[in-house]
């Protein structure tokens, strides 16, 4: 029988895991936190997928290289979009209720960016929580073995092949033996110090495949949220809000976005995020603010229950008042490169996910295929991992050096804060050649510290780094990787369709 051991537990690991068990694998499913604690969990708009008559896989494939740039692999994208019905049938089947037309058929979203109404969701905008919940049961209801609490430390090679995991659970380490490792363990918007993700996504999985010699790429493509809940802890308000009629104003309640683009609120998101951040900038770093008042009380709590219910347990009444929001770090576009079936550039070793770079999304994610490359690809690599004997040699960009820069002789004291600010202030939103290369000094002189750090901080060090030298190599601006150097027009893809992803 076949050892796997899955790294992760959202969307894409516990579809990889199930697809495994059920082909006759002994699975395993190792996640640091509970079951639940994933992004997948948080995801609100839903998942894109071609299943209405009036739809085409040729627009939703069309659609997906708009929005990356042209940076997009087309055969990645095809077998995203083809395979994606298929995907959505199997949600249904274990269990995710999606929402329902009066006829009894799906209700379909139209997001910025897609030509049609194809985004699935359910309970409103608790898209994710919903899926999650039936990946969960089901996972628990099969003779896979779930091991919650149990950190990565590592992976395992021997003779050039990942055979296992060294791992931690509650200060105890052990090795787990496997045939296949499959990395699920989402992105690092832990990077940054306004973030949308959980404090569980510190690029666990992308800097143990680093480690072990597996290829990355497309790390420089960071997508940025325009609108955090900037009180309390970060908190996604979806687009969705704004295409509901939400304005954004500064603090003498202009509406500033329009000054960056046409389209104001509903440009794209990379666009609307630097906005905001200007008009933050101008205002002595105070959040903008979300005005959602004309929506009105009754719709708001309707169509986002869950985002309604975050505000008003922060003690606002966004029906009455415009909210503060700030942009913050949510996709990671880029990751650990893969084929169509999850393999990596080393034998042995898995990656699906937000952790994967299988080019479906080039410089810049369109909305709501998160979710659905996390269901699409996760499976087939649940397949292969149960049945690969000889395995292909792995096609991979050229590899990008850590820049040879100096390290910096006044580099504040390491911590997770410092480096999270460094990142925001550097390799953030906008960058440029200085800056760039000020945060690569900075990161070198902690990396050269040899005093032992914690497991997450390791790994958040090593992935900036790498963050850092693509966004260095990459001198242009596409999608969401913005260089002010670069003197670039105001948006690289017509608006209409280029909106925000």
């Amino acid at each position: 029988m076949t050892d796997v051991v899955v790294v992760g537990s959202g969307i894409a690991g516990l579809t990889a895991a199930l697809h495994a068990a059920e082909k006759g694998c002994h699975v395993t499913v190792v996640t640091k936190g509970a079951v639940a604690d994933t992004n997948t969990r948080w995801a609100q708009g839903g998942v894109a997928a071609v299943t209405a008559e009036d739809d085409t896989v040729d627009s939703h494939i069309a659609d997906t290289l708009t929005a990356g740039g042209g940076l997009n692999d087309p055969v990645a994208v095809r077998t995203l979009v083809t395979e994606g019905p298929d995907r959505i049938a199997e949600l249904v089947r274990r269990g995710v209720a999606f929402d329902r037309a009066a006829d009894g058929d799906f209700a379909r979203g139209l997001e910025a960016a897609h030509a049609r109404p194809r985004v699935l969701h359910a309970g409103g905008d608790a898209t994710g929580a919903a899926i999650q919940a039936a990946l969960g049961s089901a996972v628990r209801a099969s003779a896979v073995d779930v091991r919650e609490h149990t950190l990565l430390r590592d992976l395992v090679v021997e003779a050039g092949r990942v055979v296992g995991i060294d791992v931690e659970t509650d200060g105890h380490r052990r090795r787990l033996r496997a045939d296949a490792v499959i990395l699920a363990t989402g992105g690092a918007g832990q990077l940054y110090a306004h973030t949308t993700n959980p404090a569980s996504a510190t690029g666990d999985g992308i800097a143990a495949a680093v480690r072990a010699g597996a290829a990355v790429a497309d790390l420089e493509f960071v997508q940025f949220h325009p609108t955090a809940l900037a009180v309390g802890a970060p908190f996604l308000v979806s687009e969705a809000v704004r295409g509901d009629g939400a304005t954004l104003i500064d603090d003498a309640g202009r509406r500033f976005a329009f000054d960056a683009h046409p389209d104001g609120e509903l440009a794209p998101r990379d666009v609307v995020a630097r906005a905001n951040a200007d008009a933050m900038a101008r205002q002595d770093g105070r959040p903008v603010r979300l005005d959602a008042t004309s929506i009105g009380a009754e719709r708001l709590a309707q169509r986002f229950p869950t985002i309604d219910a975050a505000v008003r347990a922060r003690g606002l009444d966004w029906s009455r008042e415009p909210i503060p929001v700030t942009p913050a770090a949510h996709y990671l576009m880029g990751g650990v490169v893969t084929d169509l079936d999850g393999r990596t550039t080393v034998p042995g070793l898995y990656a699906v996910g937000e952790t994967a770079r299988t080019g479906v999304h080039g410089a810049n994610r369109l909305a709501s295929n998160s979710l659905l490359e996390g269901a699409v690809f996760g499976a087939r690599a649940g397949d292969a991992a149960a049945t690969d004997t000889a395995w292909p040699r792995i096609a991979a960009p050229a590899p990008i050096p850590l820049p040879l820069v100096a390290a910096a002789t006044n580099a504040p004291a390491f911590s997770r804060t410092a480096l999270q600010e460094l990142m925001w202030e550097h390799a953030g939103l906008v960058r440029d050649e200085a800056g760039l290369r000020r945060a690569a000094g900075v990161l070198a002189a902690w990396a050269a510290d040899p005093r032992p750090r914690p497991v997450e901080d390791a790994a958040l060090l090593l992935v900036a780094q790498h963050v850092v030298a693509a966004s260095l190599a990459r001198t242009d601006s596409v999608g969401a990787h913005f260089r002010s150097d670069d003197s670039p027009a105001v948006a690289s893809l017509p608006a209409p369709e280029a909106l925000a992803c």
